[in-house]
């Protein structure tokens, strides 16, 4: 009778804390660097591409561009949001950081929404633990891809084409 209590219990606790997993990367809510919410909620019937990335990684910035040039093509289905996981000093990035990483962002052509990333990103989405790190949700909210490592154009365009990947 103990162990079945206590596995039922025990049941329970990992049921809720997927939930809790779940419910958080659905329910993501950032600011932007122009002070615009990027919110997965307000995005349903979007894909939603979110793509983790920082300055000093080549991978990342070498994938920037492919990724502004398929947010460009498919404006009116898709979503991207760029999260910046570097900055100076501390959990939060300064006025500084905030003007360095998108004079980078700028230059290396990021022209999607940009989140400078922190505790709330990290809330959010986890450890990001390598980079360039890419999740997709599908037009109900769904992660439908996830992958730590580069993509292209062309990937994103099979994935948001439902193209099971």
């Amino acid at each position: 009778m103990f162990r079945s209590h206590r596995a039922r219990y025990l049941q329970s606790i990992c049921l809720a804390m997927t939930w809790f997993t779940v419910f958080a990367a659905f329910a993501f809510d950032l600011k932007d660097t122009g002070g615009q919410s990027q919110r997965l909620t307000d995005l349903k019937g979007k894909w939603v591409v979110v793509n983790f990335w920082a300055t000093w990684c080549a991978p990342c910035v070498k994938e920037i561009p492919d990724i502004a040039e398929f947010a460009k093509g498919h404006g009116d289905k898709v979503r991207v949001i760029g999260i910046a996981l570097d900055w100076v000093e501390g959990d939060t990035p300064t006025a500084s950081d905030d003007r360095k990483i998108k004079a980078f962002a700028k230059k290396v052509g990021h022209n999607y929404p940009l989140v400078l990333g922190n505790s709330a990103t990290e809330k959010f989405f986890g450890k990001v633990k390598g980079l360039p790190k890419t999740i997709v949700y599908s037009p109900d909210g769904k992660v439908a891809f996830e992958r730590t490592g580069p993509l292209t154009k062309e990937l994103l365009t099979r994935i948001v084409a439902g193209e099971k990947i």
